[in-house]
């Protein structure tokens, strides 16, 4: 099996809607949108994409348009969410295509709370099943249970079909262990766009973004320039991106940044319940910093 290395910039995009249903029009200009601005891979259907809020056709179809349009221009990971059973994982694993996508990425179990034997144990199961490499997601505020740096070195050097980690744990001393124990080709891709620099610094490979839905450019340069040990750069362009990364998880993900997309022109602001649209006071503070951010110097 042929392994793709993700680094750089790597953005998980959203889907957009309108009147409730999803807006392919849109979904192809949020596409040309990042590819333009630089990104180095796309995931299609992560947790800001809203995966577990589209039904299994609505998946099959957002997969196969995302592929469509992207026409091979930059790699696409498919987000595989959802699953509280490595049951219902496996099953999702054999009910799609997944031909065309460079891998898949899935977080370790929500609600059931599983100890680390059982996330190892989840994720080998994933290994067997799945065709391409995986992304390893972990995002404790989502799933209610961290997978530890022991678990994902573990992972790392039971299979080379582990090619990466998404941590977003928050946790620095977690991300820096599994830097520096890691075997190679294994890569860190931080899962905290405001913690991206640190990482990189560190030693991380990269980002899964959020923001760079609608500042790829921005955003894209500063993880570039820290990847080619330019900090002065990277640190002054992540200081012009410091002020809003908060305003973009006051109302929730992804409403925060569907918000943003919104004032830009990519795509409505629309989200699908129970989450909620961000409240206009935050688009309004929202809208005040990508006005500072966007204009030009001098001014």
């Amino acid at each position: 099996m042929k392994q793709q290395q993700l680094k750089g910039t790597g953005v998980a995009i959203v889907t957009p809607y309108l009147r409730g249903k999803v807006d392919y029009d849109a979904l192809e200009k949020i596409i040309e949108h990042v590819i333009t601005g630089g990104v180095d891979f796309i995931v299609s259907l992560g947790s800001t994409g809203e995966a577990i809020m589209l039904t299994t056709p609505e998946c099959k179809e957002v997969f196969k348009f995302t592929l469509q349009k992207i026409k091979g221009r930059v790699p696409v990971v498919a987000g595989l969410f959802g699953a509280n059973s490595t049951l219902h994982l496996l099953e999702r694993v054999r009910n799609y295509d997944l031909d065309g996508f460079a891998a898949i990425m899935s977080s370790s179990p929500s609600y059931v709370k599983p100890t680390q034997e059982g996330i190892f144990q989840h994720y080998m199961a994933l290994e067997a099943a799945s065709p391409l490499p995986i992304i390893i997601y972990n995002v404790p505020g989502r799933t209610a249970s961290n997978v530890t740096a022991d678990t994902t070195l573990r992972l790392a050097r039971a299979s080379s079909k582990f090619i990466a980690v998404k941590e977003a744990s928050g946790n620095m001393e977690q991300a820096v262990s599994i830097i520096k124990h890691k075997p190679t080709g294994f890569t860190v891709l931080s899962g905290d766009d405001a913690l991206t620099l640190p990482i990189i610094a560190c030693g991380g490979s990269g980002v899964i973004s959020v923001i760079a839905n609608a500042l790829p450019e921005q955003f894209g340069g500063m993880v570039r320039a820290a990847l080619s040990g330019d900090f002065d750069t990277a640190r002054r362009l992540n200081l012009d991106l410091h002020d809003i990364h908060p305003l973009l998880y006051v109302d929730g993900n992804p409403a925060g940044i569907k918000a943003v997309m919104n004032i830009m022109g990519l795509c409505t602001g629309e989200v699908r319940l129970p989450l909620v649209p961000a409240r206009p006071s935050t688009a309004e503070q929202l809208k005040m910093e990508l006005e500072k951010l966007l204009a030009p110097a001098g001014v």
